[in-house]
């Protein structure tokens, strides 16, 4: 246990908060061992993809350094996968993607752990979390007792789930579970610009590992190498709007870009409405709305995160006003 540890290195928008005590666990046993010692509140990291720290952590951070990847039940066409909640994300993708597994490759290239994945229900490319995802593992911080949460159990919503809203704070991911598909794969080209990839590419009947090289040229295109500039990837959510909230907007925005979704509501493309308020490339200090998307915001050296979130409300300030739609964030503002 370490104290008054810059949190700089972990977290990719590179802001310099400190943590009154630091530690890392690689295990169950280390986890309950540092809890004995933590100081509150404490709070779970994982690769600080998701975070904006506007202030220094007063309790203990503790970084899931659980790794591993195993298949732990076969079937016909499918595997159950389970990997450590420390693992990173996108090395999991791409270990699927070399063993011939399918259903995750929509997925590539998203930054974070495995453990931080279902918190965040995180989707890309028309595939979500929870449409793979079978249980996870979870020790309660307060009791140290490990729990199985089924999919039912875990109340994924977009970008969502109990770890954002009732058990905030409560658990920490040791493992999640998922199901893979081994052939006759269900691949899904419908969305963005997957399939002019692909076309480009040559591709005309596409293997996961196909579809994930894709969306890596394709995120690699569009966001910026936190290593180089500072970011979270897409600081908020796709607003949801009901059929009458359209109509309203399509009477005085005929040209507005939306997704009609099967539970009714509308999605709208939230970096269509920063971009027509004119945030997109516009810096303003140290921060900044990124030239090549508009739904990333950018730390371009020095900035603290109230400069981050100052232009996070101004950008949903200006959404407002013009539009009359409110844009939640996706990442989580501590």
């Amino acid at each position: 246990m370490r104290q008054n540890v810059s949190l700089k290195p972990y977290n990719t928008f590179g802001i310099d908060a400190h943590a009154a005590y630091f530690a890392e666990f690689s295990s169950v046993a280390e986890l309950r061992a540092v809890l004995e010692q933590a100081i509150p509140p404490v709070l779970i990291l994982g690769e600080g993809s998701n975070i904006l720290f506007t202030r220094d952590w007063p309790g203990t951070v503790l970084r899931n350094r659980i790794s591993g990847i195993e298949i732990v039940r076969r079937f016909t066409r499918r595997l159950w996968v389970r990997a450590g909640g420390g693992e990173q994300w996108h090395a999991l993708v791409m270990w699927a993607v070399q063993h011939g597994l399918g259903g995750i490759e929509n997925l590539s290239l998203i930054p974070g752990t495995v453990g931080a994945a279902p918190v965040q229900n995180i989707g890309a490319y028309g595939i979500e979390l929870k449409d793979v995802f079978i249980s996870l593992e979870a020790l309660e911080l307060e009791t140290g007792r490990v729990r199985r949460f089924d999919r039912q159990e875990c109340h994924f919503g977009y970008r969502d789930s109990i770890f954002k809203q009732q058990e905030r704070g409560r658990w920490c991911i040791l493992s999640v579970t998922l199901s893979l598909s081994t052939d006759k794969h269900r691949i899904n080209t419908a969305y963005g610009d997957v399939a002019r990839i692909l076309a480009e590419m040559g591709v005309a009947r596409p293997a996961p590992a196909d579809v994930s090289e894709a969306v890596v040229r394709i995120r690699r295109s569009k966001l910026p190498d936190p290593l180089l500039l500072g970011n979270c990837g897409s600081f908020f959510k796709n607003p949801q709007i009901s059929l009458s909230e359209w109509e309203n907007l399509r009477r005085h925005y005929p040209d507005t870009p939306h997704y009609v979704l099967s539970n009714g509501l509308v999605k709208i493309p939230a970096a269509w409405l920063i971009e027509q308020c004119g945030w997109k490339g516009r810096r303003v200090g140290n921060v900044g709305c990124y030239e090549k998307q508009a739904l990333v915001l950018v730390n371009y050296g020095g900035a603290t995160g109230q400069e981050i979130y100052a232009l996070a409300q101004a950008i949903a300030d200006s959404v407002r006003k013009k539009f009359g739609i409110s844009l939640e964030p996706e990442v989580n503002v501590l």
